[in-house]
């Protein structure tokens, strides 16, 4: 063989290589049925919809799931998830699950569910019967990874070593979706969270995650919210208690196996809480809404003029929330 042939031959042993490297490296076609789920909607829905997807997987695990939806990052290593998708970033994606495939789709909004609306089922049991399956176990699933724990560890600052506590006394989309810092149907009113702080923070160091908009508060160190969400939902793993709202943590906290307090205002634990968790209800509640009322009895984003609170102080008792965390 001259030299000139020799050359050419390992050059294309070399280009063959790497064809079948690249042929590894591609992701095998999914076979089977397809499943898609289209999720929309905030971080805590999403954390309950692992529930929905568990369901759906014991009921049929021949067929693939994926997940097109406005978290994707939720059902990353989701062991019961083929393929996930953030809405808006699918190319291809008829042509690859839907065109000439055996598929079934399900976008339906259990937040449109009759039996949701009147209170009468938890939403995973009414997302469940939306897809025709029957609700297993009980709580949602999350899967973090190591760099997501030690990112989560990180940003806690604990010099003195004591137990911490996760407050998250305030919620809500961010200073670009909401009018006020905050919200009466589902925050902690600033002066009475306070009053928890001032009763726990020498037996507990005391992280306040929220966003830049939220009031300040005393004897806490501050975390942003807007961290990537798994980190988030990381700063779970090193709290020893949690006191949150009804926002996406309550959601992992269930889905990590963290009892935490959680307290409700306009919102019910009945349909969105966790058994595993102390839920705390008004001292008061009004159920029947206001003039605007249309479906819900309450706009989530607490507007002003359907507070029907003469003060704070009759929506929580500092003292009762403070004694569930010692």
């Amino acid at each position: 063989m001259s030299k000139r042939n020799s050359v050419n031959t390992k050059k294309q042993v070399s280009k063959a290589k790497a064809v079948e490297i690249e042929a590894e490296e591609v992701p095998a076609a999914l076979v089977g049925k397809n499943a898609i789920f289209h999720i929309e909607g905030g971080v805590g829905k999403h954390v309950a919809a692992s529930a929905v997807i568990a369901s759906y997987k014991k009921a049929k695990p021949e067929n693939n799931i994926i997940v097109v939806c406005a978290w994707p990052e939720v059902f990353l290593n989701n062991p019961h998830v083929d393929r996930v998708y953030r809405i808006g970033n699918t190319p291809h994606f008829y042509k690859d699950y839907i065109l000439n495939k055996d598929v079934e789709i399900h976008s339906q909004e259990p937040y449109k569910t009759t039996d949701h609306i009147t209170k009468k089922k938890h939403l995973i049991d009414s997302w469940c019967d939306l897809i025709n399956v029957p609700r297993a176990g009980t709580a949602p699933e999350l899967v973090l990874n190591f760099r997501e724990k030690e990112e989560a560890g990180r940003l806690i600052q604990n010099p003195t070593n004591k137990p911490v506590l996760l407050l998250q006394p305030f919620g809500g989309p961010g200073k670009e979706h909401q009018e006020t810092p905050y919200s009466w149907t589902r925050d902690i009113h600033p002066t009475v969270v306070q009053n928890i702080v001032n009763a726990l923070h020498d037996r507990y160091h005391i992280v306040h995650v929220c966003y830049d908009l939220h009031p300040q508060l005393e004897n806490v160190q501050r975390i942003d919210a807007g961290l990537p969400k798994k980190v988030l939902f990381g700063l779970l793993l090193y709290s020893t208690k949690r006191l949150l709202i009804d926002s996406s943590l309550q959601h992992a906290a269930a889905a990590m196996n963290l009892p935490s307090t959680v307290v409700w205002v306009a919102t019910q634990p009945e349909t969105f809480g966790y058994d595993l968790h102390t839920n705390i209800k008004p001292s008061q509640e009004f159920l029947e809404g206001t003039v605007d009322s249309y479906l819900y009895d309450y706009s989530f984003t607490g507007a002003l003029h359907e507070c029907q609170y003469e003060n704070p102080s009759q929506i929580f008792d500092a003292n009762k929330i403070a004694n569930s965390l010692v």
